[in-house]
């Protein structure tokens, strides 16, 4: 049987490593920096030019967890660390041996607690799963584990990934890395602190409502939604309609973004809309001339959506690294309202939300133990008719259409992660934003939702600090339709005028 983490478009990623890789500097030119502050790119490479072991990686890696973990909970469900070290080594003997599984070869990782992982507890932080161990992996999953991870856990989430708020009962809260009194973020919100505190060199995630995009501006990292069918969600009941979530990457560089995103895409014959591109051209290097491109600010949607004092001020002053690399910035709209897009999102997500949590909400004993959220979410979607649904459908043709008239004169576009800076993690969520109530758990994340229904590649770049508390921020950059790749080379350009995002590291690793 076909292994179900291959497909025949596929080239050897190994292959491609090296152009990836090429350009990073030897251990012995870091001149002793710590392990821990790699790039992914450089630890790659350490590990095939025998200047750093797989046992040496893992054990600065869990000795980090060890130190930090327990005050912000950002992995869960952790196997032992003997057996984290045996793995280790069989990867170390590999090596010696001239055989490299691919590209994260060695490498420790923790997979967010939504994705089925073989003999790891996969719990989507809900009591019903609590106990929950599958005996097999999703297919990104198989990917990641095929391309050398080394699984030493999960990454916290938020119940079935419900909100951008990373707390559940099973586990606990998430803390953000730059201040454990705040939110994290979600529902990718373990992973993005695992990555900021150096827990782990890479982080996988998926996203629906902003769940690879807020938390990564919450942290200071990068987060990438890829257009949708880039990265297959296998197994999957409806492979036609549901079609919103999607996984992705987040690193704490656009290029290691890149390296992981090379492992996760890619098509399969289960996904009838999957590109069919070479995933190996996220490996090769992302330089690119950008002088007379042109990004259209998009802001708060014209005035449409509330955003707590600081959020633009911040975001529109991290836009002038754009014209430091030759581009132009203007204020751009769309031609569709953002109460439009806002009523064409909340019925698809519920409809699709409802239908994977209708067998919990049936049994009256599982549906005492839901969230209130997820009981919302659910009986919203009961209420849907057929009629409601198919005017929804058509408001999301309405909103790619926005999105495909912009880009006639945009290159790409830019929106905030968020609307607010994180909020105390005692919260639950934002009940009001610039004195304006907020009527759901994810009204507050609006901002997300717009590339989401258009299905467009979009990339969470860190923009800075600010607020009353200088909290991280991010910006949201938005490609046409299977710009995956321009996307992040223009985030790679960002981040390159941006050498704070590197140097601002959280006060626990100061």
């Amino acid at each position: 049987m076909p292994d179900p983490a291959f497909h025949p478009n596929r080239r050897d990623m190994l292959a491609a490593v090296p152009a990836l890789i090429a350009a990073s500097p030897s251990l012995a030119a870091t001149k002793g920096a710590d392990i821990l502050d790699m790039s992914a790119v450089t630890m790659a490479a350490e590990l095939r030019k025998k200047g750093l072991s797989a046992r040496e990686l893992m054990t600065a890696h869990l000795a980090r967890v060890d130190a930090l973990n327990p005050r912000f909970t950002a992995l869960v469900s952790r196997i032992d660390h003997a057996d984290a070290l045996r793995q280790a080594d069989v990867a170390d003997r590999d090596a010696a041996a001239g055989h490299f599984h691919g590209p994260l070869h060695g490498f420790p990782h923790a997979v967010k607690d939504t994705a089925s992982t073989r003999g790891i507890a996969s719990t989507q932080g809900s009591p019903l799963l609590k106990d929950h161990v599958p005996d097999a992996d999703s297919l990104v999953v198989a990917r990641m584990r095929n391309a050398g991870a080394i699984f030493v856990g999960k990454s916290n989430v938020p119940e079935f990934a419900l909100g951008s708020h990373s707390y559940n009962r099973v586990f606990g809260t998430t803390r953000n890395a730059y201040d454990p009194r705040k939110s994290a973020g979600g529902s990718t919100g373990g992973g993005a602190v695992a990555l900021a505190l150096r827990m782990v060199p890479l982080a996988d995630g998926s996203d629906f409502g902003g769940s690879l995009r807020n938390p990564a501006g919450w942290n200071n990292v990068f987060g990438f939604r890829p257009s949708w069918g880039r990265v297959p969600s296998i197994p999957n009941t409806d492979l036609f309609w549901q079609n919103f979530a999607t996984s992705g990457p987040m690193a704490r560089s656009v290029a290691d973004v890149a390296l992981l995103m090379s492992v996760q895409a890619g098509p399969d014959p289960r996904a009838p809309f999957a590109p069919q591109d070479d995933p190996a051209m996220f490996a090769a290097p992302l330089e690119r001339d950008w002088k007379g491109k042109r990004i259209g600010w998009l802001g708060d949607l014209g005035g449409a959506l509330p955003t707590e004092a600081g959020v633009m001020a911040t975001c529109e002053a991290a836009l002038s690294a754009f014209g430091a690399i030759g581009m132009t910035v203007d204020a751009a709209r769309l031609s569709e309202s953002a109460d439009a897009m806002w009523n064409t999102a909340v019925p698809l997500r519920q409809w699709s939300v409802g239908a994977d949590l209708q067998g919990f909400y049936d049994d009256p004993v599982k549906r005492a133990q839901l969230k209130p959220e997820a009981v919302w979410e659910v009986e919203g979607g009961t209420r849907l008719t057929g009629p409601q649904l198919a005017k929804a459908s058509g408001g999301r043709t309405r909103i790619l259409e926005a999105f495909r008239k912009a880009f006639q004169t945009y290159d790409f576009l830019a929106l905030p992660t968020a609307q607010v800076f994180p909020f105390d993690a005692e919260q639950h969520w934002p009940r009001e934003i610039a004195g304006k109530a907020m009527d759901s758990y994810h009204r507050w994340m609006e901002v997300t939702l717009p590339p989401t229904m258009a299905g467009l590649p979009t990339l969470a770049v860190p923009a800075g600090f600010g607020g009353r508390y200088r909290l991280p921020i991010g910006i949201q950059l938005i490609g046409p339709r299977l710009a995956d790749l321009a996307v992040l080379q223009l985030g790679h350009a960002y981040e390159q005028a941006s050498p704070w995002i590197a140097r601002t590291r959280p006060p626990a690793l100061r």
